[in-house]
């Protein structure tokens, strides 16, 4: 059986990353989706938030997807998963470049190897960034998250 981890912080997810999600399980039997418990930068929501809207938008695809916090090296967690890929979602080219030396720092560390996926094009503009920018001038997010995502995020900008 083949698994991957899709990882990031995903603060908050949007229909980019359910894109991702889904057309990963074309490739994989499961995919745990790694939640960054403390990446270094600023969060909107809580681990407990972002692991629970994540599980929210996933729940239609049944068991094959799993959500789960991580506090840790990704190759560590990977390590405790027994899993040896990973799929990254990359939009453009600048993303490639960070996406790159993290998947050959991963396969030094780890011989993990790295699945690249673009989004599909009615998501490749889709952000966190842009999500949060929106949301806070209550902006309109239909087409960008999910409606538990959009509800998530009117509680904190209202």
């Amino acid at each position: 059986m083949k698994r991957a981890v899709y990882p990031g912080t995903f603060d908050p997810p949007h229909l980019g990353h359910l894109d991702i999600a889904r057309r990963s399980l074309e490739i994989f039997d499961d995919l745990v989706v790694a939640i960054a418990v403390r990446p270094r930068k600023e969060l909107l929501f809580t681990i407990e938030e972002r692991t629970e809207m994540f599980r929210e938008m996933v729940r239609d695809l049944g068991d094959r997807v799993q959500v789960k916090p991580f506090d840790s090296l990704l190759v560590d967690f990977m390590k405790k998963e027994g899993i040896r890929f990973t799929v990254r979602g990359v939009r453009l080219f600048t993303d490639f470049e960070y996406e790159l030396q993290i998947a050959l720092t991963n396969f030094r560390l780890a011989g993990v190897e790295t699945i690249f996926m673009m989004p599909s094009q009615e998501f490749i503009h889709i952000s966190s960034t842009i999500v949060r920018d929106v949301a806070s001038y209550r902006g309109d997010l239909s087409g960008l998250v999910h409606p538990y995502v959009e509800k998530k995020l009117r509680e904190k900008f209202p």
